[in-house]
Order: structure tokens, then C-alpha cells, then sequence
């Protein structure tokens, strides 16, 4: 790159590289430029991997997904070899993502040893149960014409508009009854949960807990500091109950720009769970809820430490939920380090997003087996003991909980894994229904209204 070119970079870079929540024209200082570059060229690297292998997106699609993060992204530059994408920006910081089969995509950070030697769960068994009825096989009944009538129009009417809708889909008496898909997009199609996977990171807890590997109650773990590092100083009193429920007091920044915590963690570094593995507290556990996917990220490092490292937390994960599930087109991706991103990287198909929720819908049943314990589903679904915002359960986002719904045109009782871009996988039991939206919303997206509608659609056609 030359000089010339490099200084014309420099000023597109600052005045274009806006952050995803920053509240002003730039969102960072100038000596955070450096950070900036990298936390563009990571990001493309590793969506574009998982894009690209997972997904199977074209190179034009994984930039326009780049570009609603930044219109600067359109001038990334991608390369696609082998098993690998890269990114470069400007010929600047240059990052790299390789996908590992069965496993998934990880940036290329540090020794990628543990990485490089896992061996992926087998999927062929899966495969074989296909051919069975929903939701342990693909075998769907018939939709119900009215609803899904609704689906299609709601589908047509958010692309219209730009929003990007992917994947809609419901669930109701145990049944998928609509389902929805944009162009380019099936049921085959694994799609990125982002946040959502901080809901499945708890459900892994839980079955943990089930299975005897982890004490039956989460909220008197009494066998010392979930960390030894936090043996000596006032971390050995978080619980893991605090947490499930993002109220461990550490301290931690949420907002997504350059050089942030949570920028670090997804796009910077070998390990996700080492920058909050160093976190201080900052209030009493228990007491004040504050959203963290740096939370999270050490719930993945306590459960992959439990289940005695790398390779025993993808087995767990094949063996204990996906396989039972019957979720074939499932992948939670690993940090270079060989730790789940707990808070951000699972990537599963509309009708695996809703089995999940439908596991919590059967409070914890699934085709007839026991998966997680029935008062387990109660307590992840109850609202914590915060002070500023208890509508937050086990890494769910609650309706109910508050001096206000947080979702006023939906049921009291509905709760909802939810991640950026308006991933929703949402939970209603007084309708038994379970609702899934899967997409690449950049603004707000009408999730209350458009679930509202699909919800009096089945009470119309049950009446």
C-alpha cells in the first residue's frame, strides 16, 4: 500500500468506521485507530469464515451483512483459500479465520494447537433420524394455512422494508405450524444466533446439572470459588446463580466499540474469557444486573474446565443436546483457545433454534425424554433479585419481572433468547407456542408486533 494511499485511509477510516452502539459521529478517540482497523478486519475474517463454510453465503452478501455494521466494510477486502477467509482493509490489519469441519470457524490468534487437534462429533447417526417426524426428525405435518399465511406476509413485508428477515418460524402444540424463508435461505440454512447462544451456554449448565456433573441447585454451589484465580479476593463469593443471571457485580464494557471489552473478546483475542476471567467487582453479587457477554464467556470457561477441556465440552455438547434434540445443522464455535463463545458464536437452522425453545416450553422434556430438571426451567425463567431490572433469568430476557412488560403487546409469560440483529428465538408458554426470527435487522426490527400478529393468528385458527 503506499503512502499516499495509507494517508488517504486514515481520515475514510475515522470518519466511516462508526461503532455499532456508539452514541457519537466517530465513537472512539483517535489513538484508538489501530483498534478500529483490527476490529473491522477480525470481524470480516470470522463472519466471513462462518459465512462462507456454515452458511454458504456468497462473498457480495457476507459484505453487505459487514457493511450494515459499517458502510467502511464494504472496502474490506476478502480472500477465500482452502479451509480459510481473510480480510484485509486498505491492505491494513490483516486477520484470518479457518474452518475446522464439524467444528466450525475461529480467527487465527496465537498457538491454534488445541484447536488443530480436535476431532468433530460424528453427525451421520443424526442423519439417519432425519426421515422421523418433527421435532426429533424434518418430517413437518402440514402448516396451518391461516398462520402460515401471516408468516409469508410478514417475511414479504420486512424484506420490502430492508430488514433483512431470514428465517420465521413457528411452533405450536409441539408442531411446527408456519415457516417462512427469503430467498437464497431454507430450513437447511444454519444462521448465526449471536446472543442467543448466552441462553444455550445456560441450558448446558443446566444439563450439567442434570446429569449429577455440576450440584442440583445453582444457587448454594458451595464447593469454593467458581475460579481459583478468585480464591483470594472478593470474587470467591460470586455464585453461579449471579452468573446465570448477569448479576455478578464484575466489571465489564458492553458497548461495541474499538477497543472495548466485548470487541476484544469476539474479535481480538486468543481467549474470550481471559479479559473477564481479570474483571473487579464493582457491586455486591446478587445486587445489580448489567448485561455481559463477558458473563457468559466465563460460564463457557467454567463448564469447559468442568467438563475437562476441549474436546469433552464439544462431546458433551453433541452427545447431551444436539444429538437427543435431533439438531443436525448445529455449530457452537470455539475461541482459538478451544473454549465455546458462550456469549456470541452458535449457528443453527430455524427449526434447531426451535427446538430449543422447545425444550423449555416442555420445561426441560423432549420427545419423551428428560433433559433438563422441570424446577431447573422454573428457576432459569424467574426473574433475579436485582435491584434496577430483574426481567432477566437464566441468560433469558423475561417479559415479566418488572413495574412494566417488556414487551406489552405479547403474553406476561413469554421470555426469549435474543441476540444482535434481532435473532429471536421466543418462548410463550400460556400459547404453548415457541416463535423464531432469524435475519440481519441493522435498525430496529418490529419483533412485538409482527409475534403479536402471528400469536392471533393461532388463536383465530383455533377457535
Amino acid at each position: 500500500m503506499s503512502k499516499r494511499a495509507a494517508l488517504f485511509a486514515i481520515p475514510v477510516v475515522l470518519l466511516a468506521t462508526a461503532t455499532w452502539q456508539s452514541p457519537a459521529w466517530l465513537g472512539f478517540p483517535l489513538w484508538r485507530l489501530p483498534d478500529a482497523l483490527s476490529v473491522a478486519t477480525g470481524m470480516a475474517a470470522k463472519l466471513a469464515c462462518s459465512g462462507r463454510f456454515i452458511s454458504g453465503l456468497d462473498e457480495a452478501r457476507i459484505i453487505e451483512d459487514l457493511a450494515s455494521y459499517s458502510a467502511l466494510n464494504r472496502r474490506i477486502e476478502l480472500d477465500f483459500a482452502d479451509n480459510r477467509a481473510s480480510a484485509r482493509l486498505f491492505g491494513m490489519a490483516p486477520a484470518s479465520a479457518t474452518w475446522r469441519p464439524g467444528i466450525g470457524c475461529s480467527l487465527d490468534i496465537g498457538d491454534l494447537a488445541t484447536l488443530d487437534r480436535l476431532v468433530a462429533p460424528g453427525r451421520a447417526a443424526g442423519h439417519a433420524t432425519s426421515a422421523l417426524p418433527w421435532p426429533r426428525g424434518d418430517l413437518t405435518g402440514d402448516v396451518e394455512p391461516a398462520i402460515q399465511a401471516v408468516a409469508e406476509s410478514i417475511l414479504q413485508q420486512d424484506n420490502a422494508a430492508g430488514l433483512e428477515t431470514r428465517a420465521l418460524l413457528m411452533v405450536r402444540g409441539g408442531g411446527i405450524v408456519a415457516e417462512a424463508y427469503a430467498d437464497r435461505f431454507g430450513a437447511e440454512t444454519p444462521l448465526l444466533g449471536w446472543s442467543m447462544g448466552k441462553s444455550v451456554t445456560a441450558i448446558m449448565v443446566g444439563r450439567m446439572q442434570h446429569l449429577g456433573r455440576l450440584p442440583a441447585d445453582e444457587r448454594t454451589f458451595d464447593e469454593g470459588p467458581l475460579f481459583p484465580a478468585w480464591a483470594g479476593d472478593d470474587r470467591r463469593a460470586i455464585r453461579l446463580v449471579d452468573m446465570l443471571q448477569m448479576t455478578s457485580g464484575l466489571n465489564w464494557d458492553e458497548t461495541y466499540a474499538p477497543g472495548s471489552d466485548s470487541t476484544r473478546i469476539l474479535f481480538q483475542v486468543a481467549s474470550a474469557s481471559d479479559i473477564a476471567m481479570l474483571s473487579t467487582p464493582a457491586h455486591r453479587p446478587g445486587a445489580h444486573f448489567y448485561y455481559s457477554s463477558g458473563t457468559t464467556n466465563l460460564l463457557a470457561r467454567f463448564v469447559h474446565d468442568r467438563l475437562g477441556g476441549a474436546q469433552a465440552q464439544i462431546d458433551f455438547f453433541a452427545r447431551e443436546l444436539l444429538e437427543p434434540l435431533g439438531m443436525r445443522h448445529t455449530y457452537f464455535e470455539p475461541d482459538p483457545s478451544g473454549v465455546f463463545v458462550g456469549s456470541s458464536y452458535i449457528y443453527a437452522t430455524a427449526r434447531d433454534w426451535a427446538r430449543l425453545g422447545l425444550l423449555m416450553l416442555n420445561r426441560g422434556g423432549f420427545a419423551g425424554d428428560t433433559l433438563l430438571a422441570p424446577d431447573w426451567v422454573d428457576r432459569a425463567i424467574a426473574p433475579n433479585g436485582s435491584s434496577n431490572d430483574p426481567r432477566y433469568g437464566y441468560q433469558f430476557w423475561l417479559n415479566a419481572g418488572g413495574d412494566a412488560l417488556r414487551w406489552a403487546a405479547l403474553p406476561a409469560d413469554a421470555y426469549a433468547m435474543m441476540g444482535n440483529r434481532s435473532q429471536v428465538v421466543m418462548v410463550v408458554p400460556s400459547a404453548d407456542a415457541v416463535l423464531v426470527r432469524l435475519g440481519w435487522s441493522s435498525g430496529r426490527y418490529p419483533m412485538e408486533e409482527n409475534f403479536a400478529r402471528l400469536l392471533q393468528a393461532g388463536q383465530l385458527g383455533s377457535e
